[in-house]
């Protein structure tokens, strides 16, 4: 899942080189931690949190073949 999460967010951003997935267990579920470069957020987010929502869709749904529960959260650094 966080191979999924850095691809799909490295597609989104302006530098690549800046995006990192922080891959860190709770109780059973896997939390997954995307920051990207201070100028990227916007792209990442999107529009009224649409394009940040469609990426949870994604690896959720990845994560649903694994039958692994999976959340993203996209943190500052």
């Amino acid at each position: 899942m966080k191979e999924l999460l850095e691809y799909l967010a490295r597609g989104l951003v302006e530098h690549p080189e800046g995006v990192s997935v922080n891959e860190v267990e709770d109780d059973g579920s896997t939390v997954l931690e995307l920051s990207v470069a201070q100028d990227d957020y916007g792209n990442v987010i999107g529009r009224g949190g649409r394009t940040a929502q469609a990426l949870r869709t994604v690896v959720k749904a990845a994560a649903v073949k694994d039958k692994r529960r999976v959340f993203v959260d996209i943190v500052d650094t």
